[in-house]
């Protein structure tokens, strides 16, 4: 049964720094894309950023690509997102995802955390 488990989640000022941990279990995710989507409340569930199994990254906006950082340990199965300058905006349940797909759509993601808060005050 494949498991994604999000930690790394909180109550930050804004200007603070977070960072996100998702350790996947369950099966092999060689060659798998791992990336983390939010969701604000009353909203719907967005693209921050994603990876593929060699390290090559996107972002959704120029704004989370100059402040956000993904990565991944490919040994451990985990993949991180470094999150500096945290805006209130930012304030979500940010949630990893892993699939087959190079893609921003959640539709391309086939297992799924349960999700970790991240809470920027002003």
């Amino acid at each position: 049964q494949v498991q994604l488990v999000e930690s790394g989640g909180g109550l930050v000022q804004a200007g603070g720094s977070l960072r996100l941990s998702c350790a996947a279990s369950g099966r092999t995710f060689s060659g798998y894309t791992m990336g983390w989507f939010r969701q604000a409340p009353g909203k719907e569930r967005k693209f921050v950023a994603a990876i593929t199994w060699s390290g090559t990254s996107i972002y959704s906006t120029d704004s989370v690509k100059d402040r956000f950082a993904i990565s991944r340990d490919n040994a451990k199965n985990t993949v991180y997102l470094q999150m500096n300058n945290l805006k209130p905006e930012d304030t979500a349940v940010y949630h990893c995802a892993v699939g087959v797909s190079w893609t921003r759509s959640s539709s391309g993601y086939d297992y799924w955390g349960q999700g970790t808060q991240v809470t920027v005050s002003s």
